[in-house]
């Protein structure tokens, strides 16, 4: 936390060195009432890195991000963060772990009854360490840095799809998480929202070297953000590598999604 407290006119940046993977997916399945979602998916995201899952609704996207976090539990495979097994931990050892790992959900999931200020610094106070006015100093720095300095003092009720997302990010970022995933950013935000929220994305890759994952459907907004590229098609990682060679690639189901899918709705 001292990064954000001390840090004067801008936030620290962390290393943002690749080495071995901080989160690995491997061989990964998992079904509902006996209907396969994910099917023997497999993928490693490396530190300081930014992976976008792309593909069509229903393939499985939100479900991996779901698995990464303890919510879901896979059928079989191995989900590794930093090294360490996840699948089997007990759900202490898992909130343990959701200290260094947060999600931006679609809807923002802040509380209504408070106000976006006090949203931020909800999580600060319930990890405890700092002062108050220690607190306050570091949710300044997080609206500032989401540019929502200007609605401190509004409920979530009263602020656009696109602020409340914005806002959910700066709360996700108090607890300073290692990594951050975001599920779906740009849905139901109009293109100049949607640039902003990856604007921030990409200055918290630069700033302070977040590891990444972003599930999305907007290939405009993955272009912006992505090292790495999932593809899920029918349930499989049908592509997994540089967003270069994700976007160079003739496979006929890549380039249905590219010419068909991701760009229907224009950025500008």
């Amino acid at each position: 936390m001292s990064d954000l407290v001390n840090s004067g006119n801008g936030l620290k940046a962390r290393a943002a060195e690749v080495a071995e993977p901080v989160i690995v997916f491997e061989n990964v399945f998992i079904s509902f009432s006996g209907r396969p979602v994910l099917e023997d998916v497999s993928y490693h995201v490396g530190k300081g890195q930014t992976l976008c899952i792309l593909g069509r609704s229903g393939v499985g996207k939100s479900v991996s991000l779901r698995v990464l976090m303890g919510f879901l539990k896979p059928d079989a495979g191995s989900v590794r963060v930093e090294g360490q097994e996840i699948t089997d931990l007990s759900e202490t050892e898992m909130n343990a772990l959701r200290r260094r790992i947060t999600m931006v959900f679609q809807n923002g999931a802040l509380f209504d009854s408070l106000t976006v200020r006090e949203n931020v610094a909800f999580p600060l106070r319930e990890q405890g360490g700092l002062e108050e006015d220690q607190i306050m100093q570091v949710v300044d720095r997080l609206l500032d840095l989401v540019g929502a300095s200007d609605v401190e003092g509004l409920l979530p009720a009263s602020l656009s799809t696109g602020r409340r997302r914005a806002v959910a990010i700066a709360r996700a970022l108090a607890a300073q998480p290692e990594i951050v995933l975001y599920d779906e950013p740009t849905t139901m935000v109009d293109p100049l929202i949607a640039r902003r929220l990856g604007s921030i994305i990409q200055r918290l890759k630069s700033q302070l070297g977040y590891t990444s994952i972003v599930v999305t459907h907007d290939m405009r907004f993955a272009e912006r953000l992505a090292d790495l590229v999932l593809f899920l098609h029918q349930g499989k990682a049908h592509f997994f590598g540089p967003l270069k060679a994700f976007m160079e690639s003739q496979d006929e189901a890549i380039q249905q999604f590219l010419t068909l899918d991701a760009y229907e709705l224009p950025m500008d």
